[in-house]
């Protein structure tokens, strides 16, 4: 369910990521699960009967994971023979039943091992001709009555790794293979028409990405390594996290069996808690909280209280983090210390500091010492325990640091009464904000519930303001209605000093020392933050290097003229204002658009700023001019597609070539994918079924000896230079028009 290599987990993780996974797919589909993929696709028989004990029919594997294969026996032949195919030479275009020890069995698929990696790591996703050619290759010649073709590549390939790679997929679905007479299916329905009458035996354990079993996850086998840099950290990591998994169980069983009938049956579905509060986070109200009170109510050993609950739920979120910390990519790289070995620390962290919570043990030295253990390549954190203190501790969420980002973006946001902040819900009990010069002060009451574990914390925040990028914000317990209004008349009537010293050392005297600022907020919030914070100074060098490039225009066109190199510092002053220029014009252009008028002015305004920049040789920098002329593009060749107005039609199209030559002017690379879908579209729908009724009209008009009869029906909406004119933005937009154009008299 988390990317745990199931082979590597113990039994009872085993089953509750398969129970977790079908119930998060129960939870989407409606309906039971019939196949699995396996994460990595590693795999072993304990493994399979697992999945087998859990109703699994079918899972996928590679082919260099079977080891032998036959025909299942039957009345006529009782005794096949065996083939080896432990080299990957397994037929990918037939299910096999793989039999275990217990009696029972699962069907196996195995994707197509060499059209998957050349998907992966070649050229053959560029053309959609050659990716269905390269399909059919796997066809075999046995005039079996059917036969499936099945890849497997990473979802990522397409439209990140390889641009534009969707298209081909979407162009070989809707086109190529129906015209092949190809039928795309899924695995439960060829399996339902076509039972296997093969089976095959598997390697004992592997996995698609390790070529030594399952090793890339706990020893130094070299897969996944680059650069000289060993994986030595591998081994004592698994070690370790291993370790604190052992510990944990014995804390859920002594302290869970307290509160849950049956622990183990409560974590298996605990899954239902997670999945609702995934479903609640759009909407009002609390779906995840009623479910949490019927599964408690349904899972409880005797009536819980309400701190017996928060601490069920944190043995909960305990083991929940205690399977999240097996998650595979925290092996799978060359290093201990990349964010994904630092990500399944942090939820090793989670899972001790909630086990502390609850019991009151302290598991982090040991995890600690089991990871000093493990050796990194980079200087800086030499071991897994340096790791752990610098990257891991410093990242855990505590109450305070919630208030803290709660406060310090108080400043920038206008919080309701009652708002959610990531896993928290913030009830703003009071808040007071002030501002004296430079200086802003912000004094308030909260409290924060944790969705998670219902556990709540009721707080005092003050954040202090002094300009720019500087923040002092402070916490403390709320102790009650008198000391709060002091804290607030103390620091207020501070403020009237206007002076940044004394409010700090007044905050330090009610608050202590412990601060937060900026760099202590979510990093989505930080970033928000620091580009608001920012905006109002690069307005204000814009305007400065806006007018340095006025004073010296004249300047700048000597240089021009006679060819000589133009002073650094008027150069970038050129292109800074020319640029501010363009992303001012176009987002006028967007407006206008979107007022549904032809913002015809402050396009020659565009189309003349590029000009002025390409006789000053500037190099524009405009990215978000890009998607936006892209964007203005589209909206503007759907309007003419599918709102047609034949009076303002030469007057529309021009205007989409001028923006397309204007984004040309800029150096923008205009990606017009999308608008060329669309175009395409309509060609076939409407402007190629236009042309051959011009035709027709052309001809009746002919038959008639030239004379256009009032009489004869209107056969087109569409004239046949108003055609012309159409098929002309075609070209433009490099869609292949000729055949309709040959068609036009």
């Amino acid at each position: 369910y988390n990317h745990i290599i199931l082979p590597l987990a113990n039994e009872r993780d085993k089953y509750t990521q398969i129970r977790w996974g079908k119930a998060d797919f129960r939870s989407r589909f409606n309906r039971d699960p019939e196949g699995m993929w396996l994460a990595e696709a590693a795999v072993d028989y304990p493994t399979l009967e697992a999945l087998v004990a859990e109703d699994i029919k079918f899972i996928i594997l590679a082919p260099s994971q079977a080891e032998r294969c036959r025909e299942i026996p039957r009345e006529e032949n009782p005794d096949p023979q065996w083939l080896e195919v432990g080299g990957s030479q397994i037929d990918p275009t037939r299910p096999y039943r793989c039999f275990l020890p217990n009696g029972k069995y699962i069907d196996i698929f195995f994707y197509d091992g060499p059209i998957s990696r050349d998907m992966g790591f070649s050229n053959v996703l560029s053309n959609c001709d050659h990716f269905v050619s390269r399909l059919g290759l796997a066809v075999r010649g046995d005039h079996r009555q059917s036969q499936v073709i099945s890849v497997a590549t990473d979802g990522e390939t397409f439209g990140h790794h390889k641009h534009h790679t969707q298209m081909c997929l979407a162009y070989a679905f809707t086109q190529e293979f129906p015209r092949r007479n190809w039928t795309v299916t899924n695995f439960a329905h060829y399996l339902s028409l076509n039972q296997p009458t093969w089976e095959v035996v598997l390697k004992p354990v592997t996995a698609w990405s390790c070529a030594h079993g399952v090793d890339r996850w706990q020893d130094d086998c070299g897969c996944g390594g680059g650069g000289g840099w060993h994986q030595k950290w591998r081994r004592p990591l698994r070690d370790a996290l291993d370790w604190l998994r052992d510990e944990l169980i014995k804390i859920y069983e002594d302290t869970g069996s307290r509160f849950f009938r049956d622990p183990w049956e409560a974590r298996d579905e605990y899954i239902d808690i997670i999945r609702a509060r995934e479903a609640s986070r759009n909407v009002n109200g609390s779906p995840a909280n009623l479910e949490t009170e019927t599964f408690l109510s349904r899972h409880q050993h005797h009536q819980l209280t309400e701190s017996e609950q928060i601490d069920a739920l944190r043995l909960l979120e305990m083991q929940r983090h205690a399977l999240l910390m097996y998650t595979s990519c925290g092996w799978f790289f060359e290093e201990i210390s990349r964010p994904e070995g630092v990500q399944i620390l942090r939820y090793a962290a989670h899972a001790l500091a909630l086990a502390g919570d609850v019991t009151g043990v302290e598991l982090e030295k040991g995890l600690r010492d089991r990871l000093a253990q493990a050796p990194s390549n980079v200087a800086s954190w030499p071991t897994g325990e340096e790791v752990y203190l610098q990257l891991v501790v410093p990242s855990q969420v505590s109450f305070q640091q919630v208030a803290a980002h709660y406060a310090i973006s108080s400043l920038f946001t206008n919080y309701s009464p009652q708002e959610r902040v990531y896993c928290y819900e913030a009830h703003q009990l009071d808040y007071q904000l002030q501002r004296m010069g430079s200086l802003t002060l912000a004094v308030g009451q909260l409290q924060l519930i944790s969705e998670i574990t219902r556990e709540s914390s009721e707080l005092v925040f003050v954040v202090l303001h002094l300009g720019g990028w500087d923040f002092h914000c402070c916490i403390q317990p709320f102790m009650g209605r008198i000391a709060y209004s002091k804290i607030k008349e103390q620091l207020f009537d501070t403020l009237k000093q206007a002076s940044a010293a004394q409010i700090i050392i007044a905050i330090a005297k009610l608050f202590g020392d412990q601060t937060f600022n900026l760099q202590n907020l979510f990093a989505e919030e930080r970033h928000r933050i620091m580009q608001l914070l920012t905006q109002e100074n690069l307005t204000r060098l814009d305007q400065l290097y806006s007018q340095v490039y006025r004073d010296n225009y004249g300047v700048l066109m000597a240089f021009q003229r006679d060819e000589l190199p133009v002073p650094q510092e008027l150069q970038v002053a050129a292109e800074i204002a020319l640029s501010n220029r363009c992303l001012t014009t176009i987002k006028a252009l967007e407006q206008e658009a979107s007022d549904s008028q032809l913002p015809l002015s402050h396009l020659a305004e565009l189309e003349a700023t590029a000009t002025e920049a390409h006789h000053l040789q500037c190099n524009l920098n405009i990215p978000q001019g890009k998607p936006a002329l892209e964007k203005l593009i589209w909206r503007s060749l759907w309007q003419l597609l599918y709102k047609t107005n034949p009076e303002t039609l030469e007057e529309d199209i021009h205007y989409i070539e001028r923006l397309i030559d204007v984004g040309n002017q800029l150096q923008l690379t205009l990606s017009l994918d999308r608008c060329q879908e669309l175009y395409f579209h309509r060609l076939h729908s409407s402007i190629k079924p236009q042309c051959q009724l011009t035709i027709r009209a052309h001809e009746i008009i002919v038959s008639n000896d030239g004379t256009d009869n009032d009489e004869s029906p209107s056969l087109t909406d569409w004239n046949t230079n108003s055609l012309r004119q159409l098929l002309q933005l075609g070209e433009k937009l490099a869609v292949d028009v000729s055949a309709c154009l040959s068609l036009l008299p």
